[in-house]
């Protein structure tokens, strides 16, 4: 039985500018065959035990030539496999994804096509240049700077181009720059019209050099602009200048490990890019279920949850043994931090006790006047007992449901390397401390690496492991941590409570 190939654009490079479709092909295909530039964000999105190949171009390195992908998408696809073709841009501009499917079509493999957004005009958008615009140009087009060195002669006609009446866009053209430039000019294109080459259009390292088309090679030499760029000819190049609204993200040109566990890292990455920092991706630690089974709630006066993971995995629970939100009728519900109070309404629950403290002392202290005779905390294995103890010196019966445990996570080389020279690292659990510093066995952080707690606990678990914080969030939530890093970065921050 035929599978079926599916030509999926990624997009620019920025994660958030993936489509839905592609997103939901990513988390249910068997195959994933990746262009070199598709960011790790992304392919996190495939399913575990996913076969995900890197048959991308590397100029001037060893490549998978076009030949070998056709033949790995027709075998793949004929022995009955889900086969994502992920491509940067959109699969049909300058993508050879219309090659593809020519090859496929001969193969008789079924095949779709998910168009994503093209470089062309996101790595324009992102430096404030529009593409078109009702004052300064009517058309637009797209040209590729790096024509198939195989054709006898190009085809491009630079006659045409210089007195193309709109924006030009060349892909892929930073090393044919000089040539391109010379070519145009000589065909008659302005030397004084305004130009820009976008180099790592929408990521963090983005860069933008202006200037005029005549002097657009020697302005992006000074620079030091490389590949991937999109070069912009045409007056809405100008509108750079003061349209420029990447270069306003705070924590633009800053990198920030995140050591969170994947599946809980998202939200904080999230926010990090929004801000414009490189994030890397570096979980220390895996969430592994427990095999724990949830007791009857009906005998228990208060429940506690100390984390969303304990939310998460105690409502799947109740669902696997065919209970639901109505098994915590008539009982008190108390929480540390709103994100766990947060993932708790998203079950239709709204928390009784939320403590202004987002720690397990800020907890005791928020029941101090609670009068409670059998408890259940719903927590890790490996949390503190600080409320247990407190619970039971008050005399509550205080059953404890461990659902869950953290475990080390491996760390590859390569995001070890990247954690390691960081200008932040973020640390959000004790857990995340112990298990990043385990990973890094024995190799030392960048002397210029900040180092950015949630909070005091986590902090005393930094020095524990001779590394003083940097930075600790005054609010011990997501959001604190990362208005504490921005603070930092504004020279606002601050000082940390020395250790007790």
């Amino acid at each position: 039985m035929s599978g079926r190939v599916y030509l999926v654009g990624a997009g620019p490079g920025d994660p958030g500018l993936i489509t839905h479709r592609a997103l939901e092909l990513l988390a249910r295909a068997d195959v994933i065959l990746h262009d070199r530039l598709i960011p790790s964000a992304v392919l996190a999105a495939a399913r575990d035990g996913a076969l995900v190949l890197d048959v991308g171009k590397r100029g001037g390195d060893e490549s998978t030539d076009q030949t070998a992908i056709g033949e790995l998408l027709v075998e793949h696809a004929r022995a009955g496999a889900c086969v994502v073709r992920l491509k940067g841009g959109d699969p049909f501009v300058f993508g050879r994804g219309g090659e593809e499917a020519e090859l496929l079509r001969a193969a008789a493999v079924p095949f779709e096509v998910v168009p994503g957004v093209t470089a062309g005009v996101a790595a324009p958008a992102y430096a404030g240049i529009p593409v078109t615009h009702r004052d300064h140009a009517s058309a637009v087009a797209l040209i590729t700077g790096h024509e198939d060195p195989g054709k006898p002669e190009p085809v491009l006609d630079w006659s045409a181009l210089a007195g193309f009446p709109g924006t030009l866009v060349l892909y892929m053209g930073v090393r044919q720059l000089p040539v391109i430039v010379e070519r145009l000019l000589g065909a008659g294109r302005p030397a004084e019209e305004p130009a820009a080459v976008v180099e790592r259009g929408t990521l963090s390292a983005q860069r933008t050099v202006r200037a005029t088309l005549q002097t657009l090679v020697q302005r992006a030499g000074e620079a030091g602009i490389g590949a991937p760029a999109i070069t912009v000819i045409g007056p809405v190049a100008a509108l750079h200048d003061r349209l420029d609204w990447f270069a306003e993200r705070p924590l633009l040109g800053r990198s920030v490990a995140v050591t969170r566990a994947r599946a809980q890292a998202s939200e904080l990455a999230e926010r990090l890019r929004e801000l414009g920092a490189t994030v890397v991706e570096a979980p220390a630690i895996r969430i592994v279920e427990l095999p724990t089974v949830v007791p009857e709630l009906s005998s228990y006066d208060l429940l506690c949850l100390t984390s969303p993971n304990g939310v998460r995995l105690l409502f799947e629970k109740l669902r696997a043994s065919g209970r639901d939100a109505r098994a915590l009728a008539g009982i008190r519900v108390a929480v540390i931090g709103p994100g766990t109070a947060r993932e708790l309404e998203r079950r239709g629950i709204i928390a009784d006790v939320v403590p202004e403290r987002f720690v397990a002392e800020g907890l005791v202290e928020a029941l101090a006047e609670v009068n409670v005779g059998r408890v259940l905390l719903a927590r890790a294995r490996d949390a503190r007992d600080v409320l247990v103890d407190a619970l039971r010196e008050r005399g509550a019966q205080t059953d404890v449901l461990e659902l869950y445990e953290t475990v080390a996570e491996p760390l590859d080389a390569v995001t070890r390397e990247a954690a390691m020279a960081a200008d932040y690292v973020t640390f959000t659990s004790s857990s995340t401390v112990s298990r990043f510093i385990d990973a890094l066995d024995g190799e030392q952080l960048s002397v210029t690496t900040r180092l950015v707690s949630i909070g005091p606990i986590t902090s005393e678990t930094l020095r524990a492991r001779g590394l003083e914080p940097n930075v600790e969030a005054t609010r011990h939530d997501i959001e604190g941590l990362v208005q504490a890093l921005l603070a930092d970065v504004q020279g606002q921050a601050r000082p940390v409570a020395p250790g007790r």
